[in-house]
């Protein structure tokens, strides 16, 4: 029952929280994301009253199965924005973008911690260093996306803005890998080529055959109905299926076989709406499905942040050092690799503010970091740190960008009256 009341508990305050900040026109991400805070355990979770509120890091930890439900329907929706029609359009702009603009703020952060690393090397290490540059790639795709639908941003911006989050995931878990196999040789004393190089390049090739396979195999299935309702059942199944299976892992002698779960559902969707000629009135009807799922998503989420984090100065301030760098090289990286591609001068000017948020790959890179022992748990929280502060901000930059670029237009004021019109007529139908 406890379980039940939380999950209820925390749709109901996120919610609530969208029309407390629907006057200053917030996201409703942030507004979820605070709700979050609110009911989590360093607030009114603190209070320890039963099923109101997380009152611990368990009671959250126990919903995790939401947040990775969400997480695969999130991949699915991003991976629908791989239209062949739309790649023939955009296709190189958002590959060159997607790679440079990660690859910038790895490297600008890999070279400003290495210049505190030898001004207090006691502070900082240098496999440290290198991991936190690996981390600073990824952009949350689920911030994002929600911000795109809520305020139906539509334009030259938004078209390359999904396919290059869905990039930036593959090409930061490949320079994390990477990275991370280095920091851990340096910490070991032992060089391991197979983790540096071997099993990241069979993560993602896994990744990609399993969704691929599993986008077909949906389509054929969908085949044996007639009626959009059951299709959409089988949807909603497959994708539950593909993100369980993605969870598997196995070692074939030194190699170790694992799925990353955003590329594999990126690619179901991918495979699918480019095959399955019903798959666009089919993603509609998902979406209004997943509506509640990711507003549950993001108040877990919220309740996840560690506030403690403020605690440590040097957290604090390394944090800050890593949140501006990493601001820099996406936004930079983005700006001239747009330019070099023929992007149009909203979007080079507006895109890279849009890749800012970050949340839950940066979040599993840090957890996987924590195998460095010690040095891990500095980089879990400043990665911590940088994710709250992130995840607050991020979604109201992302607005703001969108809409300087002319992606979100503001309602006419003649829609407006007619809404209004409307509830009146039905206040007068009801009295």
């Amino acid at each position: 029952m406890n379980i039940l009341l939380s999950v209820s508990v925390a749709l109901l305050v996120g919610l609530m929280m969208t029309r407390l900040f629907k006057p200053v026109k917030l996201p409703s991400v942030t507004a979820y994301l605070i709700a979050g805070v609110l009911i989590g355990p360093y607030c009114i979770g603190a209070f320890k009253i039963n099923g109101i509120g997380f009152s611990s890091m368990s009671d959250v930890a126990a919903l995790s199965i939401i947040a990775d439900l969400a997480l695969g329907f999130i991949a699915f929706s991003i991976g629908s924005e791989f239209r062949l029609s739309d790649l023939k359009k955009t296709g190189r702009q958002a590959l060159v973008i997607g790679i440079v603009q990660a690859l910038s703020a790895a490297f600008i952060v890999d070279i400003v911690l290495l210049i505190i690393h030898f001004i207090a090397p006691d502070k900082l290490t240098v496999p440290q260093v290198i991991t936190l540059g690996a981390i600073a790639t990824a952009t949350a795709p689920a911030a994002t996306l929600m911000v795109v639908r809520q305020f139906k941003a539509k334009g030259p911006l938004t078209k390359l803005l999904l396919p290059i989050v869905a990039l930036d995931d593959a090409v930061g878990l490949i320079v994390f890998a990477v990275s991370f196999g280095i920091a851990k040789s340096l910490v070991s004393g032992a060089v391991d080529m197979i983790s540096i190089l071997v099993n990241p390049i069979v993560e993602i090739i896994c990744s990609l055959a399993l969704g691929a396979a599993m986008g077909w195999v949906l389509t054929q299935t969908e085949k044996f109905f007639n009626s959009n309702t059951n299709r959409l059942n089988m949807t909603i199944a497959f994708v539950t299926f593909t993100t369980a299976l993605s969870s598997l892992h196995l070692n074939i002698g030194p190699v170790h076989v694992g799925f990353s779960p955003l590329l594999t559902c990126m690619m179901l969707g991918t495979i699918f709406c480019n095959i399955c000629p019903l798959s666009e009135d089919l993603m509609k009807a998902s979406d209004k499905w997943t509506s509640p799922l990711f507003a549950l998503f993001f108040v877990i989420s919220g309740a996840e942040l560690e506030l403690e984090v403020f605690k440590d100065v040097a957290i604090v301030g390394i944090g800050l050092v890593y949140i501006v760098f990493r601001c820099i090289g996406k936004y930079y990286g983005s700006y001239f690799s747009a330019k070099a591609t023929n992007c149009t001068e909203s979007t080079c000017k507006y895109l890279g503010i849009t890749l800012f948020p970050q949340a839950g790959v940066a979040l599993g890179m840090c957890a996987t970091a924590t195998q460095l022992g010690p040095q891990g748990n500095l980089i879990r929280n400043i990665t911590l740190f940088a994710v709250l502060v992130y995840e607050v901000v991020g979604p109201l930059m992302t607005k703001w960008a969108l809409t300087q670029a002319g992606d979100i237009q503001s309602i006419p004021e003649e829609v407006k009256n007619r809404r209004q019109t409307k509830l009146a007529e039905a206040e007068n139908k009801n009295k």
